[in-house]
């Protein structure tokens, strides 16, 4: 009996080594920080209570980039900090010619006191008998917000350090190397949110730290003209222009220039953007300290001359919806591509997973576009790319409302029915932009060939 339990404790024991062994072998396969590991994919969830500064102290061990860059942030999470350097290695390298459009003008009671844009307000029709059908009103953050979605992160607000993070997280799992992040003049705003561009310095920090850079979109606010324009490109390079995230493209003639995309820009006419854009004139912003590359809007086929006229230095198409307008239509991409090889202008065709804005357009169903489980986003993709895009720009990384969205979302159980990416994973749409991002590149250098 006391050999059969001598017997029996050492095969225990021996048992209790194999078992840990083969743990210890398993971990060593996993690496410490692994950006397709979590739940959903990513690590990109943020903890939204971290810690102080004063707990800032572990950075020490980290590249000095990320450290002082994270160290700006206050209540960020230690734990994810000396993730931040594993991190950089493991993302896939990020592409600077894919763009995304980024928003900046969500808030929430915890850092704003109340809720911007997510509580927007259903928009009525034009025609007041199409609107009498419809209802009306707001919608109530957080479990009724104005999107047919619902973010992973929750009804968030874009000063929240946490998030920021977050999303350069997301734009790096996709590969995406530019944000162009909408902006309105200090002081000036959209009719449903707050004045964003004291957010800008934060974003170009975190941007910093997971080598994205920033790019600026400019919105049609009251009163913009050719005279205010400029104010605004020598506020931005002044304020801006000497940070590392900031944004600059390389010109067939060797200058790295800031690029701008400018919304709506067809409603000021060509004449006022000459003054502006056109070597020849006297206010001209060429070959000064504040030139740039400017990227007009093309709606309607006829802007194409209007923007030869004006001086502007490239086109893009901004409308996720295949159909909408002559620019977003992709069966006129490739013409459009010869008409700027024609006139020296670059063009950035712009892509998107899908549209449905019936949460805020509750009348607007004939513009949806399914995104038929990321069939859509991948056409969109492939047209782009054979047309020979300059750069691709993404509508959107996080414009909810129009549910252009890249960015994660997850199924949501409320009184509000909600869309979602199943039966893909929340990151679904970061691994599609991914994949075709590696595919541009490597077309890219056969063009240049």
């Amino acid at each position: 009996m006391a050999r059969f339990r001598r017997k029996s404790f050492s095969t225990f024991i021996c048992l209790v080594l194999l078992i840990f062994i083969v743990t210890v072998v398993l971990k060593s396969f996993t690496p410490e920080y692994s950006p397709f590991g979590s739940i959903f994919g990513l690590e990109l969830f943020p903890n939204i209570k971290g810690p102080g500064k004063n707990d800032i102290q572990m950075l020490s061990n980290i590249d000095s980039v990320v450290a002082e860059a994270l160290t700006k942030m206050n209540d960020i999470d230690p734990e994810r900090v000396k993730n931040v350097e594993a991190a950089l290695r493991q993302f896939p390298a990020p592409n600077y010619n894919i763009h995304a459009f980024y928003y900046t003008w969500y808030g929430n009671t915890q850092f704003d006191g109340k809720y911007i844009h997510w509580d927007h307000p259903l928009l009525p029709h034009w025609d007041s008998k199409v609107a009498a059908g419809y209802p009306r009103g707001r919608h109530s953050p957080p479990d009724d917000i104005g999107a047919n979605f619902y973010p992973a992160l929750g009804a968030y607000s874009s000063r929240d350090p946490s998030v920021i993070e977050a999303h350069m997280k997301q734009l790096r799992a996709g590969a995406i190397g530019v944000l162009a992040v909408s902006w309105y003049p200090p002081g000036m705003k959209d009719e449903n949110g707050e004045p964003t561009d004291d957010i800008v310095p934060l974003i170009l920090e975190v941007a910093h730290a997971y080598h994205v850079k920033v790019a600026f979109h400019i919105e049609p606010y009251k009163g913009r003209d050719e005279i205010s324009m400029f104010n605004n490109v020598k506020y931005i390079i002044e304020k801006y222009g000497e940070h590392p995230a900031f944004y600059r493209h390389r010109t067939n003639t060797g200058k790295f220039l800031p690029l701008f995309y400018v919304y709506d820009s067809y409603l000021l006419n060509s004449e006022q953007w000459a003054k502006l854009l056109k070597h020849t004139k006297s206010s001209s912003i060429r070959d000064t300290h504040y030139d740039g590359i400017f990227i007009a809007l093309l709606v309607e086929e006829k802007h194409k001359r209007d923007i030869v006229t004006a001086g502007f230095d490239g086109v893009y198409t901004y409308f996720a919806t295949n159909g909408f307008s002559y620019g977003s239509t992709q069966r006129n991409w490739e013409s459009i591509k010869t008409f700027c090889e024609d006139n020296n202008l670059l063009f950035i065709p712009s892509v998107g997973p899908g549209y449905i804005d019936t949460s805020i357009r509750p009348w607007n169903f004939q513009n949806t576009r399914n995104r038929i489980n990321g069939k859509y986003y991948e056409m969109a993709l492939s047209a782009a790319l054979e047309a020979g895009a300059d750069i691709i720009s993404i509508t959107s990384f996080n414009e909810w409302h129009e549910g252009t969205q890249i960015e994660m979302a997850i199924p949501k159980t409320s009184q509000t029915v909600y869309l979602d990416y199943l039966p893909h994973k929340p990151v679904v749409y970061l691994e599609v932009t991914r994949k075709w991002a590696a595919i541009f590149s490597n077309e890219r250098k056969r063009w240049l060939e």
